[in-house]
């Protein structure tokens, strides 16, 4: 009789790991990261393409402008090489202990700086990020959809921007309500589709509009301090160009792995041709616009585009779909953030109600900044060099540094300090000229105009 006690306290032991185990199974099942894991290789190339070949592309004839033939070339090249390496450290560090993923940036983190320091370091960062580009995917797809309406009905009477935005909006309120990754590929392979599409519009209608009448390349600004700070917004609109980190562990974790096959490999296959297919939908743009342009530019290059009327208007529409992909690649990890805080921390039962209340706020929050907001050029400076410069140029570097710990001196020790370096200049110094130009551009705005 008395060893019966132990082995009744062992069951129940079992019993209740067991039951944790489904319960924590059933919530993993559940969350929008890693409730399916059967995505093949091209899905990885689309969303990588969504993801980074977003607005920024558009800026970037107007970055050129304002940091001169030179520096303009260096830094995007220099950003497509670094940003490339940084993402090859992430898709490496995936699974770098074995029998375990890391599916979100987060938890990378937390593993290489500690449990309660690596939420701190990434977390906030990572939602400045994604919350950012949503409030400015916001903007762009308003002010894409306004451009069509204007280039159809030029005789129409000017509606707000806010009911455009508003319109914008409208289409996540539904799409929104896609459970993971996987279930948005056919919306991320169309927006891929049109990124390349609106690219070459953009290249191919400035060729043949021919340069400008009087083309000037010297410097936009005037003043000394003019183009310092416009140099330093224009760093800032380069690094928002290279933002797919904030997604890229992510989107691997949708892909099946297994020791003999790890997700690495079709991971890195995808992310190649995703930046294949960067460098020919950026390099273009920027150089063939600014060569066009000069420094007359807009800061959207579809704007500076006036002829003829149907294809802008296209390339515009070509715009408002890709953003409407890109927008969701960015919310997902939001939605898996607010998701996990509110089943796992606060007990809630993971239900549609709770998700249907949950994504619904989050889309009228970013779609009320948008309203708010949007100054389009200085967003992009502004959290392009506040954010996106660390977890997109930096801070896989430093988590390689951590792990690995590399012998010092070596090619693998000067590439990583190299990189933050650049990556710690551009942090510091675009938010200042993003800053800058969000206060000149909103002197003469009225809110809700």
């Amino acid at each position: 009789m008395g060893t019966q006690a132990p082995t009744d306290q062992n069951n129940y032991a079992s019993t209740d790991i067991d039951a944790k185990l489904a319960k924590q199974k059933a919530i993993d099942d559940w969350l929008p990261i890693t409730s399916s894991r059967n995505a093949k290789w091209w899905y990885s190339a689309f969303h990588n393409v969504t993801a980074m070949v977003g607005a920024g592309v558009l800026s970037l004839p107007y970055a050129m402008s304002e940091l001169g033939w030179g520096p303009g070339v260096v830094i995007l090249v220099l950003s497509w090489i670094i940003t490339l390496y940084t993402l090859w450290q992430m898709v490496e560090m995936h699974e770098m202990v074995p029998g375990k993923r890391f599916d979100r940036y987060h938890e990378l983190g937390q593993h290489a700086f500690g449990e309660k320091l690596g939420l701190y370091i990434v977390v906030p960062q990572q939602l400045v990020v994604e919350v950012g580009v949503n409030i400015v995917y916001m903007v762009t797809g308003g002010r894409s959809l306004q451009k069509v309406h204007k280039s159809v009905c030029p005789g129409c009477k000017n509606i707000k921007l806010t009911y455009f935005i508003m319109i914008f909006a409208s289409v996540h309120f539904v799409l929104s309500h896609l459970p993971n990754l996987n279930s948005i590929s056919g919306v991320s392979l169309a927006a891929a589709v049109m990124s390349l599409s609106y690219s070459t519009i953009a290249w191919a209608a400035s060729v043949n509009k021919g340069v400008v009448d009087n083309v000037q390349y010297g410097y936009k600004a005037k003043s000394t301090s003019g183009t310092v700070f416009g140099f330093f917004n224009a760093l800032g609109e380069v690094a928002f160009a290279y933002a797919g980190h904030n997604v890229v562990l992510e989107i691997q974790a949708t892909i099946p792995s297994t020791p003999e096959k790890p997700s690495k490999g079709p991971m890195w296959r995808g992310v190649i041709v995703a930046y294949i297919v960067v460098a020919l939908c950026y390099f273009p743009v920027a150089l063939i616009g600014y060569y066009i342009f000069g420094n007359s530019v807009d800061d959207n290059i579809l704007i500076s585009l006036e002829k003829p009327s149907w294809l802008i208007a296209m390339a515009n529409m070509f715009v408002v779909i890709h953003v409407i992909g890109s927008y969701q690649i960015y919310a997902m990890p939001v939605f898996d953030m607010i998701e996990t805080v509110l089943v796992k921390k606060l007990n809630f039962r993971p239900t549609r109600t709770l998700r249907f209340i949950t994504r619904n706020i989050y889309v009228a929050f970013t779609m009320f900044v948008g309203i708010t907001f949007p100054f389009f050029s200085g967003l992009l400076g502004f959290f392009g060099g506040f954010a996106f410069a660390p977890t997109t140029y930096f801070l896989p570097c430093i988590m390689w540094l951590a792990i690995y710990k590399p012998r010092k001196f070596s090619l693998s020790w000067w590439c990583n300090y190299i990189c933050i370096f650049f990556g710690v200049l551009l942090m510091i110094l675009s938010p200042i000229g993003g800053l800058r130009t969000i206060i000149i551009e909103a002197k003469n705005y009225t809110f809700y105009s």
